[in-house]
């Protein structure tokens, strides 16, 4: 309990000296070479935590908010945890029964291999068992994007009105990556090992996809973690819209072409 009162003060504390101290942000006109290459539209943002620097690609679109689709997987998993809806990220949960848009997703799963393929069905059923009032209480604590749930538990982060932007998913991945967040030491390691990705010579990668191929509106394609490189975190956030299926498969390779831009 200690800990996590701390954890809350702490979080009170970073907001508050957000409003003293701005962070730089700086428009990299290079970037824009890597997202006409890959033919897509979007944004990236690299937070450099040590300098306090932002760079982007597009600043008006990275701070323009969209629903987080899947990358919200990372938060409703750590408040599942730290409020007992799940004993942890090993306990199975039912996917429900019925035909999903994707065969893999059509079993039984815990968190972390739900995570690794993004089931959806569930983290729906992990949301209905935390339930709206605490789920509210820890999006207003994180102060996540425009913090709006609305009535449907299970879709709020899918069809909105959850929404966020490449600028403020960059800013939480930091504080993750710090392990700053109001969460629990023990939610936020678990958290780090879930989305820890394949080792990439020269920094170890931490990233969530995200698209909203289920959505009746615009498709978005997210790609939020961040990166230890030399002993240092820099997270990043990247959006682009989807136009067909071959757009989603260009987001790694477009975070990639990024950071070398920015980093190496």
């Amino acid at each position: 309990m200690f800990k996590l009162i701390f954890r809350t003060l702490a979080a009170a504390m970073f907001f508050a000296g957000a409003s003293v101290f701005a962070t730089e942000t700086v428009e990299r006109a290079e970037l824009a070479n890597h997202f006409s290459a890959a033919g897509v539209s979007g944004t990236f943002a690299l937070y450099d935590i040590a300098a306090d620097r932002i760079s982007v690609h597009d600043r008006k679109r990275a701070n323009q908010r969209f629903a987080p689709q899947s990358t919200f997987k990372i938060f409703n998993a750590m408040i599942g945890m730290d409020t007992g809806a799940v004993q942890d990220e090993l306990e199975v949960l039912p996917y429900g029964g019925k035909p999903q848009l994707i065969k893999e997703w059509e079993r039984d799963m815990n968190l972390r291999d739900g995570i690794r393929i993004s089931n959806v069905p569930v983290y729906q059923e992990l949301a209905r068992r935390i339930g709206a009032r605490r789920m509210q209480h820890y999006i207003d604590l994180v102060g996540y994007g425009n913090r709006k749930l609305g009535t449907v538990i299970d879709r709020f982060w899918l069809d909105g009105p959850l929404e966020i932007s490449a600028i403020e998913q960059a800013r939480l991945m930091a504080r993750l990556a710090q392990r700053q967040l109001p969460f629990s030491e023990r939610s936020m390691l678990t958290m780090r090992s879930m989305i820890q990705q394949e080792g990439t010579q020269g920094y170890t990668m931490f990233a969530k996809t995200g698209w909203g191929f289920h959505s009746a509106t615009a498709q978005i394609g997210w790609l939020v973690g961040w990166i230890e490189k030399e002993g240092k975190p820099y997270a990043f956030a990247l959006n682009i819209d989807i136009l067909d299926n071959a757009d989603a498969a260009k987001r790694h390779a477009l975070v990639r072409d990024c950071l070398k831009t920015l980093l190496f």
